[in-house]
């Protein structure tokens, strides 16, 4: 099994690319399902998840040819309204292709999801917001058969901000010819991203007093250029924050981390907006600051897990509040191992600054917790193992490479 090798202490400097967003990516996948034909989708991020829902796209008949980061996929052929557990098990995020399959054939048959160890993620809003579009749903053996010969139209309510309930009923919406307001819909960039997505195909999404309207319309394939993943935009500010260095993020969207950069500047990180991308430095020491996630735009907690790691060398104790998901602290332990005073109660890690962190042996439990014991191992002294760095591979496209390519000494063994 691979694993990661570092060498902590050295400083980050250079510049380094951002990869598409793998979140915005995921759903736009999925929405090529929506429009029959060949679609052409550039700066598509090599990563196991993306993998995993072409995979999906396949086995429901799509022709999908990628080469380097030029994704090219041919849905005309597109027959068979069915996603099996073996795939669906593993990434909670190929659920998605449920709604492009009711928005294609009017019916999916699929496996309930899998994913990251971060605690409880049920698909209950998901198909709270199926049922109130008029979807008849069945589960046998675990899988999940969903119908509509006619979308009801009208508001569906979320109880929730789901990111990937609010997609899947865009994805569901979009070519029916009938009128949808999504009330309490999440507003993530992702998901504007997937709106302007669709918007390009041909459909009539708009947004009015944070409601998000669909007007459906029948759709054509495009060529589309995926956006910066600012998920990775974050993690490199922090990592180029934790080792003390000078980095530009090529391609990185200054306006789409405005809580994390507002966050990252009151622990002392210089961030500026430059014509190329986002320009970081880190020449003080590490303040504390209290941090709680929450959707966007708040401190969103796919980078919770990474600010971890830069806070526990900070000067002074911290708190940090997870109100996303209630496992999301699983990378702690593995703090602890490296040196880290971290207490938890409840939701809330408390954070005691330490001197140093020591290098050991640790293991990544998902992509994000993985993410942050990378960050950890570039500023600890002495030598970082990180195993199961599959999790890592999910989220981000060569990860090492990149870090090696900004001076830091770890490989993949």
């Amino acid at each position: 099994m691979n694993r990661f090798v570092i060498e902590g202490g050295i400083p980050l400097q250079g510049e380094v690319k951002i990869s598409g967003s793998k979140n915005a990516c995921l759903p736009i996948i999925a929405a090529t399902l929506l429009a029959p034909g060949k679609h052409i989708i550039h700066n598509i991020p090599q990563i196991r998840d993306i993998r995993t829902m072409l995979r999906i796209l396949e086995l429901i008949g799509s022709k999908v040819e990628l080469l380097g980061h030029t994704l090219s996929i041919d849905t005309s052929l597109a027959n068979n309204p069915y996603a099996p557990y073996e795939l669906i098990s593993t990434m909670r995020a190929s659920f998605l292709i449920t709604g492009a399959m009711i928005g294609r054939f009017g019916e999916a048959h699929i496996s309930r999801p899998g994913g990251c160890a971060i605690g409880p993620r049920p698909i209950d809003e998901h198909l709270h917001g199926f049922k109130m579009l008029g979807i008849k749903i069945k589960e046998e053996h675990g899988y999940l058969h969903l119908s509509s010969n006619h979308i009801i139209e009208g508001k569906v309510y979320l109880n929730e901000q789901s990111v990937t309930a609010t997609e899947n009923i865009l994805l569901a919406t979009a070519t029916q010819q009938a009128e949808t307001h999504i009330i309490n819909g999440a507003m993530e960039p992702h998901v504007m991203e997937l709106i302007k997505f669709l918007n390009l195909m041909g459909a009539n999404i708009k947004l009015k007093d944070d409601i998000i309207i669909v007007i459906g319309n029948s759709l054509h394939p495009i060529e589309y250029t995926i956006s910066a993943d600012y998920i990775e935009t974050g993690t490199f500010i922090i990592a180029t924050a934790i080792t003390g260095g000078e980095v530009t993020l090529i391609d990185a969207k200054y306006e789409d981390s405005i809580a994390e950069i507002t966050k990252l500047q009151e622990i002392g990180v210089q961030i500026e907006k430059v014509s190329n991308g986002i320009k970081v430095k880190m020449s003080s020491p590490i303040k504390s600051c209290n941090i709680k996630t929450a959707p966007y735009p708040g401190f969103p907690t796919d980078l919770q897990p990474q600010i971890t790691s830069l806070l526990a060398i900070a000067n002074g104790t911290s708190i940090i509040t997870e109100t996303m998901y209630e496992q999301r602290f699983n990378h702690i332990l593995e703090l602890a191992r490296m040196g880290a005073e971290i207490e938890i109660e409840g939701r809330n890690a408390i954070i005691t600054g330490v001197k140093e962190l020591s290098g050991t042996k640790v293991m990544a439990s998902d992509i994000r917790g993985g993410a942050s014991l990378v960050i950890a191992g570039l500023a600890a002294n002495g030598i970082t193992e990180i195993s199961r760095i599959y999790h890592i591979d999910r989220g981000y496209e060569s990860l090492e490479t990149k870090l090696s390519q900004l001076g830091a000494k770890i490989k993949r063994v």
